[in-house]
């Protein structure tokens, strides 16, 4: 997957693309090329929320993956890329949908506990709650000590 910057133009985004496949096509074998567009990053990247999403599987050997590894970190207009070994035999997923976060968590947004439920269901900082074997627990209580009133001592000569 590599993720181009939508601030240059789509000529560029174009080109940077095709540099990228015809390096994989002179020393491997290209076996699908997709362009998802631009598309919402699940985070900020150079301050970016943005990205154009383009996507190669294909067969290399090692020296290929360091070279194409190399040329795409060191390349402007590049905010990400990522390089996945593949069983050859999986099935070629399409794009995912447009509305989608392509990392998106399971369980909603970040303010959305999911099912881990809150801290009620671990129990708070007192111990209490269940304990592992699943009985009630009380709270542990607070220790407290009372001070006695400091009394007069005479000093004790003997």
């Amino acid at each position: 997957v590599l993720m181009i910057d939508p601030g240059l133009e789509e000529s560029a985004r174009d080109k940077l693309a095709q540099d990228a496949r015809g390096r994989i096509e002179a020393d491997g074998s290209l076996k699908h090329e997709n362009a998802w567009g631009l598309r919402k990053m699940a985070y900020e990247i150079r301050q970016r929320t943005e990205a154009d999403y383009r996507w190669y599987r294909f067969e290399a050997s090692p020296e290929l993956l360091e070279g194409l590894d190399h040329n795409l970190k060191i390349t402007d207009g590049v905010l990400r890329f990522r390089i996945f070994k593949v069983d050859p035999e999986a099935p070629v997923l399409g794009a995912p949908p447009a509305g989608s976060i392509l990392s998106s968590r399971p369980g909603g947004d970040r303010g959305d506990r999911g099912d881990r439920g809150g801290r009620g269901d671990r129990g708070g900082r007192d111990g209490g709650g269940e304990s592992p074997d699943g009985e009630e627990r009380a709270p542990a209580e607070a220790a407290t000590s009372e001070v006695a009133p400091a009394e007069a001592a005479a000093p004790a000569d003997e």
